[in-house]
């Protein structure tokens, strides 16, 4: 069987702003991946890597970034979503930054979300094929945080963030016969996650789900397991990890456009110094 390449894309809210700056520089180069999972700002920033628009996410995020419609205390207050629904997965896809739907279903590339299943805790990956409104609400659903997000309902699925059951799945990949990955993470090599503060709020919001709240309360010591994982993999020589220098500059909420275009540029720089080991990774298969 041929081995393939994966493309796996940690979440981080506005620091995937670094993300968004790698992928543009890797399209820029025609790097190709057979498939690519996304978690959370992944999955909405990284569908545009299957879309083939360069540019895209830099670009409506500095649009919009002072936008009530697109992120605010108002919308939280009023729709019970810190990221507007309507205009972030209809408005600007559909109508102001339009998201190219043909090209994304017609890139034979995969693209895998993650979103965390809050009935029990556990992770639930989906294929989105075709870039359409029912693969923009699983989109949703992997970036939905909790507290700052409604829970979306999928079918028989109650869904919030990826990150929460599954925040770096490069092992899941590995185990769909991605046996060679770029990871970009958006945290420094040092970064250690610790315990969440608002855990008694989550508690008490969540409290008719008990296995979600044991999810999120380990959330940190599964983040840094998987963190590690991830530096074992990059030691055997299968896994190129991509990731910022220094802490980012930047709050997981952002409306410092400035700020959204230093961490963008920091991503840039950072991808074209790892070219060279990607196309080693990618020319040793």
């Amino acid at each position: 069987m041929q081995n393939k390449v994966g493309l796996v894309l940690e979440g981080g809210a506005m620091r995937g702003m670094f993300t968004a700056g790698v992928l543009d520089v890797l399209m820029e180069n025609n790097i190709k991946f057979d498939g690519a999972i996304g978690v959370s700002a992944g999955a909405v920033f990284g569908c545009n890597y299957k879309s083939e628009q360069i540019g895209r996410t830099i670009r409506y995020n500095l649009k919009f970034c002072n936008d009530y419609r697109y992120c605010s205390l108002r919308s939280l207050i009023t729709t019970g979503n810190l990221f507007g629904e309507t205009f972030c997965y209809d408005s600007i896809p559909n109508h102001l930054d339009i998201f190219n739907q043909e090209v994304y279903k017609n890139n034979p590339m995969e693209f895998y979300v993650v979103c965390t299943n809050v009935s029990n805790g556990k992770p639930v990956y989906k294929k989105c094929d075709n870039g359409d409104r029912n693969d923009m609400e699983w989109f949703r659903a992997s970036a939905s945080m909790p507290v700052l997000s409604k829970i979306v309902e999928i079918g028989e699925y109650k869904l919030l963030d990826g990150g929460i059951s599954d925040p770096i799945p490069l092992k899941w990949f590995r185990s769909m016969g991605y046996d060679f990955n770029v990871v970009i993470l958006t945290q420094p090599e040092n970064y250690i996650k610790k315990y969440n503060p608002a855990m008694p709020l989550i508690k008490k919001l969540f409290s008719k789900y008990p296995e979600f709240i044991d999810a999120m309360s380990t959330r940190h010591n599964l983040y840094n397991a998987q963190r590690e994982y991830v530096m074992n993999e990059k030691a055997n020589n299968k896994t190129v990890v991509i990731q910022p220098p220094y802490k980012l500059n930047i709050g997981r909420i952002e409306h410092d456009p400035n700020k959204l275009k230093d961490t963008y540029e920091l991503g840039r720089i950072t991808a074209i110094k790892s070219l060279k080991r990607i196309e080693k990774l990618i020319g040793s298969i």
